[in-house]
């Protein structure tokens, strides 16, 4: 274990600056700072591809619990561009564990501050709005980072969806990435090998978590995987069931050829869609809504959503959100916080989307029954086509 720390700093785009420690000695990096709520699921967090182009400031104060293993990436990358911690815990306690967060870092070259208040910095992003910053431990003049951050790209008008979405279609085969242990879920569902019907399901990937695939596979489902800017034909010739429109990074309102596609395939379809996150704000989209940037936007583990007395905790990663003027759809959940639409319901197509993350990987299992819901929806509508 290294025991080596280097001064660093991270300087945000309004001139404040938090003074701390890395383990590596060779670090500038730039992004959007923005904080997760999240006790747990740091693993999960930066191989999210929703968090590219994005620096993490987690508040929990002691990060790397339980260690991480090789079962728990949502991708088969590192998206998250830096990472900000109060502490790291030196000796993880986990059976599944193999590898300690330090090591982890060390091994990846991370790029990470440790040692500054990170609730304070949360507060500061609360009351002036998550901005641009940069986390150095080979510049520390202030003007120096400043012009880096000026000339660095906001996340308004972002398109980074380009940047991580799949180049070449796929078959989901769940052997080949191996997942968590959710059999005890899996009972509660009774989802067993003699409840199994096979339907073909294509994956829009717009920056798509291992976890969601996950869990249309254990619901037998083909899943098919397909770039973010496949043409509607491609997608039909594929003879989906149903499709998914997967979560993703940056501004979805530049995101014009998912938008166009989604727009296409209500209009000339009748295939079940199902949209998660980004992939609710894409529908919306093609729908006539429009989105805006949050503040801060949602990220954690425990956000309420719901409608009419009824509540799910739900995990959230979003920095924008829909702004709701249309008449195609109903509102199915809010974000019960701020009020922000969370779930959508199409008023005469059977297409439906929410704003947060059934598969909860890190999170509660309250809204995994959406990925059910909708595996019986194609079954409806295969069978009666």
């Amino acid at each position: 274990m290294n025991d080596s720390f280097y001064p660093a700093i991270l300087y945000l785009e309004d001139g404040t600056h938090f003074k701390g420690w890395s383990l590596i000695n060779s670090i500038n990096c730039l992004g959007e700072v923005v904080f997760n709520t999240g006790m747990t699921g740091y693993q999960e967090i930066i191989t999210d591809p929703s968090y590219s182009g994005q620096i993490i400031n987690f508040t929990y104060p002691e990060i790397g619990n339980t260690g991480l293993n090789d079962e728990d990436n949502e991708s088969s990358n590192i998206h998250a561009v830096g990472i900000i911690l109060k502490n790291f815990c030196r000796y993880p306690s986990n059976w599944r564990s193999q590898i300690s967060f330090m090591d982890y870092v060390l091994k990846y070259k991370i790029p990470h501050i440790f040692g500054i208040d990170t609730r304070s910095l949360t507060q500061h992003l609360r009351n002036h709005g998550v901005m641009n910053g940069c986390i150095s431990t080979k510049i520390f003049d202030f003007s120096t980072l400043q012009n880096l951050i000026l000339v660095s790209p906001t996340m308004i008008g972002l398109d980074l969806v380009k940047k991580v979405t799949t180049k070449n279609s796929y078959a989901w085969n769940s052997n080949i990435v191996p997942r968590f242990n959710v059999s005890h879920l899996d009972y509660k569902l009774n989802l067993s090998p003699s409840n199994v019907f096979s339907v073909n399901i294509v994956v829009i990937d717009f920056g798509v978590k291992y976890n969601i695939l996950s869990r249309l596979s254990k619901r037998g489902c083909n899943i098919q995987i397909m770039p973010a800017n496949s043409n509607i034909n491609t997608i039909l010739a594929a003879e989906p069931d149903g499709i998914l429109l997967s979560n993703g990074p940056g501004d979805p309102c530049v995101v014009s050829y998912g938008v166009c596609l989604v727009r296409d395939l209500i209009h000339v379809t009748n295939i079940p869609i199902f949209g998660i996150c980004m992939g609710h704000q894409i529908l919306s989209l093609a729908l006539g809504a429009n989105t805006f940037k949050l503040r801060f936007g949602h990220r954690g583990l425990n956000h309420p959503a719901g409608i009419n007395q009824k509540a799910e905790i739900t995990s959230q990663n979003h920095g924008f959100a829909v702004d709701f003027t249309y008449d195609l759809a109903q509102v199915t959940h809010f974000n019960l916080n701020d009020l922000t639409i969370a779930g959508i319901l199409h008023v005469h197509k059977p297409v439906f989307s929410v704003q947060y993350h059934p598969e909860a990987s890190p999170g509660p299992h309250d809204s995994d029954y959406l990925f059910g819901a909708f595996v019986k929806l194609v079954h409806l509508i295969k069978e009666k086509s």
